[in-house]
């Protein structure tokens, strides 16, 4: 239980960090352009969307480890 906690931990910093922290300084951030938009308009519309897909998969993938170390792996 502890691995899967510190994992849950882990995951929940990064969702936090990137669903309120970057989007606290989105204006500061609009200053610089990529591609015609403003980074704190692309980090809100785009960046944290598919920051929040790779750590859904990389939970997946990450608590299935856990699993087969612990002998609970589906077969």
């Amino acid at each position: 239980w502890q691995k899967t906690t510190n994992l849950m931990w882990i995951h929940l910093g990064i969702w936090f960090f990137f669903g309120y922290v970057v989007h606290m300084f989105a204006p500061v951030m609009n200053k610089i352009v990529i591609l015609g938009f403003p980074l704190g308009f692309y980090m809100a519309a785009q960046g944290s969307l598919i920051v929040f897909v790779v750590l859904i998969f990389w939970f997946a993938k990450k608590q299935n480890q856990i699993h087969e170390e612990a002998g609970l792996h589906e077969e």
